[in-house]
């Protein structure tokens, strides 16, 4: 498969697929067993973690599906957080506007206990939008938020796309996101196709 600069994407299929595992191969989070995967021209599969890591820093926002956030941290802490790794002298400032562009504005000092779920998933989605990353890769980015905040999240990650020229690449069950997006690609026991698109 190739995803070109740009392009949104949804790998879809059902639970147990490998969707999340694909996902994670292509972000370097992960080694395939065989294969090469090529992120921003680099492979990846032959580098180290360190030097993956660094790639990703330079490269990749994700979006984790069980939201990865440091619980010692706080909302603004956690945005903060890969802003301060890449030297960002305007960390705080940045992770304040993405927090109140989630709607989290009045939470920045909560801790992610003292969140609910999907203010927990907003902050995720806060974290990696601020790094402006050049790809973007979500889990199931709306699936533990209420259909309003999930639509506004929706928006934002095609808005990012669109106006920022972001490669978009997300994993998701909600066939209207899929929709949104240019190409849909399928996994089904761990085989990969697109679909075709009316």
């Amino acid at each position: 498969m190739a995803i070109h600069a740009g392009q949104s994407v949804a790998i879809i299929g059902v639970s147990g697929s490998g969707k999340s595992t694909l996902l994670g191969m292509l972000a370097g989070l992960d080694r395939p067993s065989s294969g090469q995967v090529f992120l921003a021209g680099a492979e990846i599969t032959a580098l180290d973690e360190e030097q993956r890591a660094r790639l990703r820093g330079e490269h990749v926002g994700f979006v984790f599906q069980n939201f990865q956030l440091l619980p010692s941290l706080t909302a603004l802490e956690n945005v903060m957080l890969p802003l301060e790794v890449k030297g960002s002298k305007d960390a705080q400032r940045r992770a304040s506007e993405w927090l109140a562009r989630v709607g989290l504005a009045s939470r920045e000092t909560h801790y992610p206990l003292q969140l609910s779920g999907g203010e927990q998933q907003r902050v995720a989605v806060a974290r990696a939008f601020a790094s402006e990353a050049s790809i973007l890769f979500a889990d199931e980015p709306t699936g533990n938020l209420d259909t309003r905040t999930g639509e506004t999240v929706a928006d934002l990650l095609f808005s990012l796309n669109r106006e920022r020229g972001t490669t978009l690449v997300l994993v998701t069950h909600d066939p209207k996101l899929a929709a949104r997006c240019d190409r849909q690609l399928e996994m089904e026991a761990g085989e990969l196709r697109e679909v075709a698109l009316a």
